[in-house]
């Protein structure tokens, strides 16, 4: 691009002088021109007219001049018909598609079919490869996309090469797909032989008519281009991501519903998604964006539990609200026990991973093959590896292998290819079998399931997948989620499977994030120190008029599940940080967005009431990993956890405030509507500290991107 600067310069410049010889030149070049355009052959005097015979003369002569257009447009108005009436011709020889006596049915090879292309190889391995055709199920995104992407040429010059006994369905997919994409087109034929092979590829000889026809004859017809129907249009890019639908946690009044329940939530899915949806230049989806996730997306340093019996410490604070001046945040931090490398059990994994067609994208099979390659440099050599995929069957690609034989399963990992569609439920079995064979006592057994969430073949419906998954859970077996890909990633499947498996859901779209999930946080990933935890907080109407949870909305518990062992809640990994902030609005502090009861109001202020100077009661319930009754830990909240000011409240505290604004900025919820991006980064600037990975900084430059594409508000 041209400096402006340049062009300012160029422009204010002196024009030169012009030299004595240039003009000399010049003044003769004009003089020549006005003479051959001003001095006439004829004499001085009038010029007579034409003659009748003279005019008729020199308008033939000037249709003549332009025979060169017009016969090309008389050519082909006697052309046209006679093509047309050999085109019909043509077309009536052509053996209709479907038999008159045969009998139609829809099954799967009557969907839409890709045509795969042939490989680059070297000309010498070219003759080993035939292209084949791979029939695609309607949910499969990526076969639709590499249809949509061929052009006529590759159509017509690709054969199919179906088995035998599936060629005549395999032959209708293929011209059914064909039919979708606009292209006129004859069935795809077997495979040339003779002089019309590809690259020397070999086959029973053929009679269709691209095979019969003299080369130059068919490679004009391959160059013709493809003839769309008018009443047909093409089809668009459809984004198949499949999310769960809530609503944002209300608020309560303290004296008429003064308790709130709800599972604690240690995925981070959310967060990443949202990053992915800025970085690629819009705000994401409302229901895409779980406050809870994107707070615990960070490590906070919250004061851990001092000895291995009790897994985990809490600690609560209450502060003011920066977004509010009539309310203050319940601030309740949760830090598990981080067990040391040299006292972490046995693993036994198995990778469940889908190789299905939709997951043919650099963005899914590659990043999930570097990824589980960081893992497995990660465990232990006596550790166990299994691998399980599935794409309309499910097989075993490794059998239970100890990662002492690394360049084994490396190499299982790396020889991955993608195709058909997702059988997902005959794979999550097939990974529990071997997960049971290959089972460790007091070790990790865990099934680790890669996918981008579409399960169209088997039991696609996610309280089928629950029921399945819970049935196993009980084996002591857990299983955990990665989400790979957009367009066509079920969050909804891998959040309820998850949550049933005793497992976390985790999105990971760049291998910096496969880093951090599969080896900073390995810990709290494989190795689980608590499961079914839940929290449940009674607030003191004699000192919290309402109160709110942010975030854990799709976690949310009846109160009468707290003290239900056989109520499943979420599990806690080693050295996991989990965060929950309540927004409550003093007694008398004039920030009340329900009003009074009229009647019927029951009463606190008799003096009576026990505990009147707390703010709320915290319990936490939880079972340790391989115990079935649960254990309580309770904390009272008082003045005494309260902090003065906002900016006397801690570093990693004030963090996590910013990223619960933000969460809820970015949901539009109206408690932030009138706080803008540019406090939540003034915020989270001050509060940035220790940041040895760049996470919060990553988290910064995420704001600034949805202040710029959200208008600044």
């Amino acid at each position: 691009m041209v400096d402006e600067n340049e062009l300012t310069k160029l422009r204010d410049a002196a024009i030169p002088a012009p030299g004595e010889s240039a003009k000399a030149r010049a003044f003769e070049a004009a003089l020549r021109a006005y003479d051959q355009q001003n001095i006439s052959a004829v004499t001085q005097g009038s010029v007579g007219g034409l003659r009748l015979t003279e005019r008729a003369q020199k308008l033939w002569s000037e249709i003549m001049q332009k025979k060169l257009i017009a016969a090309p447009a008389l050519a082909g108005l006697v052309a046209l018909p006679i093509a047309g009436y050999a085109t019909f011709h043509i077309l009536r020889e052509q053996p209709s598609p479907f038999g008159g006596d045969e009998k139609i049915t829809e099954t799967l090879a009557d969907k839409p079919a890709t045509l795969k292309p042939l490989a680059k190889q070297a000309p010498g391995d070219r003759a080993a490869d035939e292209p084949t055709v791979t029939t695609a199920p309607t949910k499969d995104k990526k076969a639709d996309a590499d249809v949509e992407s061929r052009d006529a040429t590759d159509a017509l010059v690709a054969p199919a090469s179906p088995p035998k006994s599936e060629s005549a369905q395999a032959g209708r997919a293929a011209q059914q797909t064909s039919t979708e994409r606009g292209i006129l087109s004859e069935p795809a034929p077997p495979a040339p032989t003779g002089e019309f092979a590809l690259d020397g590829a070999t086959g029973a000889p053929s009679t269709s008519r691209v095979a019969r026809m003299p080369a130059a004859e068919s490679k004009l017809m391959v160059q013709q281009p493809a003839m769309a129907p008018a009443d047909q249009i093409a089809p668009q890019e459809e984004n198949r991501d499949r999310v769960q639908d809530f609503k944002t946690n209300p608020v309560h009044a303290a004296l008429e519903d003064p308790v709130s329940t709800f599972s604690i939530d240690v995925d981070t899915a959310s967060y990443s998604f949202v990053r992915g949806s800025l970085k690629q230049g819009y705000l994401p989806q409302a229901d895409t964006v779980r406050v809870e996730e994107m707070i615990n997306y960070f490590p906070y340093d919250w004061k851990g539990p001092d000895s291995a019996s009790t897994p985990f410490n809490s600690t609560v604070s209450v502060m003011p609200t920066p977004w509010n001046t009539h309310t203050k945040l319940m601030h309740v931090a949760i830090k598990g026990f981080d067990i040391k490398p040299t006292e972490q059990p046995k693993a036994n994994l198995v990778f469940l991973i889908d190789v299905s067609g939709s997951m043919d994208e650099p963005d899914k099979l590659p990043l999930l093959k570097s990824a589980f390659r960081l893992l497995v440099s990660k465990l232990k050599a006596d550790d166990t590896i299994s691998i399980v995929t599935y794409a309309g069957d499910a097989g075993t690609v490794l059998m239970p292998t100890k990662v002492a034989e690394k360049d084994k399963v490396l190499n299982a990992i790396d020889n991955l290819r993608p195709g058909g569609s997702t059988a997902g439920e005959a794979g999550i079995k097939e990974a529990y079998k071997l997960a049971q064979q290959s089972f460790i006592k007091d070790g990790v057994n865990r099934v680790i399931l890669a996918t981008d969430g579409d399960f169209n073949v088997g039991q696609t419906d996610d309280d089928d997948l629950k029921r399945l998954i819970e049935s196993e859970r009980k084996t002591g077996v857990f299983l955990s989620v990665f989400g790979f890909g957009r367009g066509n990633l079920n969050d909804e499947m891998m959040q309820t499977i998850a949550q049933n498996g005793n497992g976390t859901a985790a999105y990971i779209d760049t291998l910096a994030e496969a880093e951090k999930v599969l080896v900073e946080d390995a810990s709290s990933t494989l190795f689980t120190i608590a499961k079914d935890v839940k929290i449940q907080v009674e607030f003191n109407p004699n000192k919290v008029s309402e109160y709110r949870l942010i975030g854990y909305e799709t976690r949310a518990l009846n109160r009468e599940d707290f003290n239900n062992d056989r109520v499943d809640a979420g599990d806690i990994g080693s050295g996991h940080s989990v965060t929950a902030i309540y927004e409550i609005t003093p007694k008398g502090g004039g920030g009340e967005q329900i009003d009074p009861l009229r009647y019927g109001q029951a009463t606190v202020n008799n003096g009576g009431v026990a505990n009147a100077d707390e703010y709320a009661f915290v319990k936490i319930r939880y079972k340790l990993p391989n115990e079935d009754v649960s254990k309580l830990i309770t904390t009272p909240v008082t003045s005494a956890n309260e902090v003065a000011s906002f900016d006397q409240a801690s570093t990693d505290q004030r963090f996590s405030v910013a990223v619960a604004a933000f969460g809820q900025k970015l949901r539009d919820e109206d408690a932030t509507a009138k706080f803008g991006y540019d406090k939540i980064v003034e915020i989270a600037t001050a509060a940035r500290g220790a940041d040895p990975f760049g996470y919060r900084s990553e988290f910064l430059s995420l704001v600034r991107l949805a202040s710029a594409l959200g208008g600044n508000r």
